[in-house]
């Protein structure tokens, strides 16, 4: 691959990756489901007019789902791979959206304080290396009340040799659909049931992709029943500080 990559923090995506998240299908079966899953998960009116940070853009096809979910003031895509950037210069361009592209490790984001009042982090903390480092300053760029929407596939997907063969990820760092949700509060994000999906989707369940579900055959197991593929979570700054 061409890409150039800014830091060693991101593990570089496979020539099928690449290809695959330019795909419809990336964009209509896996955004957009996220986002408009994410958008019900909010426990409060939506932010008005926010500035919003897509953090791991890649190659822009979010923008345009963003925009018309949130309708942002200002809308920054961010990635650490310089040709991903290009292609969403491009995509913004073709879509007629006013974009700032930002070239940076999510683990050291060129970004203000407190400047920031939507993060949408969509499949990309699976592929960071430093989780622990992004996440804090995922909470350092966020405003008092902004809001973390954090969409991830879990170990359970990752770990399987369809994934592996056609995909490239730190398999160290994987976690759980919990374990995730505990380093969000660990960070000191809150967030409670409501705010928290388990989508049981088709494209994540490597072993059959849900064609006994879809042939009738079996119902899908419930959560509490079943290894989590996929965990959705609305999470929010506190207002105050914990330290405060």
């Amino acid at each position: 691959m061409s890409s150039q990559y800014l830091s060693k923090n991101y593990v570089e995506e496979t020539k099928f990756g690449f290809w695959f998240l330019r795909s419809h299908t990336w964009q209509h079966h896996v955004l957009r489901v996220a986002i408009n899953d994410l958008r019900g998960l909010f426990s409060e009116p939506l932010p008005v007019a926010p500035v919003l940070l897509d953090a791991g853009c890649g190659q822009g096809k979010s923008f345009k789902l963003l925009q018309h979910a949130f309708a942002p003031k200002h809308l920054i895509g961010l990635d650490a791979d310089l040709h991903s950037l290009e292609l969403s210069k491009a995509e913004a361009a073709r879509q007629g959206l006013a974009i700032e592209l930002i070239g940076s490790d999510c683990a050291t984001l060129e970004v203000p304080d407190e400047s920031v009042d939507i993060l949408f982090c969509h499949q990309t903390f699976h592929h960071l290396v430093e989780q622990h480092r992004a996440l804090k300053e995922f909470y350092r760029v966020l405003k008092p009340g902004g809001y973390l929407l954090f969409a991830e596939s879990t170990e359970a997907y990752i770990d399987t040799w369809v994934i592996r063969w056609l995909f490239r990820h730190p398999m160290h760092v994987q976690k759980s659909a919990e374990e995730y949700l505990e380093m969000l509060r660990e960070q000191g994000f809150e967030f409670g049931p409501q705010n928290v999906s388990y989508p049981y989707l088709w494209w994540s369940r490597s072993s059959d992709f849900g064609l006994l579900e879809r042939w009738g055959l079996r119902n899908p197991p419930p959560v509490g029943q079943r290894e989590e593929t996929l965990v959705n979570c609305v999470a929010r700054k506190p207002l105050v500080s914990a330290t405060a």
